[in-house]
């Protein structure tokens, strides 16, 4: 039985971050872009493979709540990967209205992202 909503495709474990260091290469060495219910952080890191992370603090909700908002954010990040430059270090934080905000959405937002120009100055 397979789950209504999006694609089955999920990033991998190595196309995550997991160290604070990559976080701060996105936060604050990288540009930003706010769209939605998300704000966008890219950073790049030369000669390295794409990571994408996702920050959802306590406002965006209960325990619940965070793990669908992060489980809606790692669908529409496997979507966007293939676009992201060689080495980028995508940060995606969830405002606290993310919790309301459908994966439609997320997904425009994602695809605004794209056509920024945090994303072509960083290629």
């Amino acid at each position: 039985m397979s789950l209504p909503g999006p694609a089955s495709a999920v990033l991998s474990h190595d196309q995550r971050i997991h160290h604070s260091a990559d976080f701060t290469v996105a936060l604050r060495g990288g540009r930003r872009f706010a769209h939605g219910a998300v704000v966008f952080h890219l950073g790049i890191a030369p000669d390295t493979d794409r990571r994408c992370g996702f920050i959802v603090s306590k406002a965006v909700g209960g325990s619940v709540q965070r793990h669908r908002v992060t489980r809606r954010l790692r669908h529409v990040c496997s979507d966007v990967y293939p676009q992201l430059p060689t080495g980028a270090r995508l940060v995606v934080r969830a405002l606290p209205a993310a919790a309301q905000t459908s994966y439609a959405d997320l997904r425009a937002s994602a695809e605004a992202f794209l056509g920024s120009d945090a994303v072509r100055r960083a290629r």
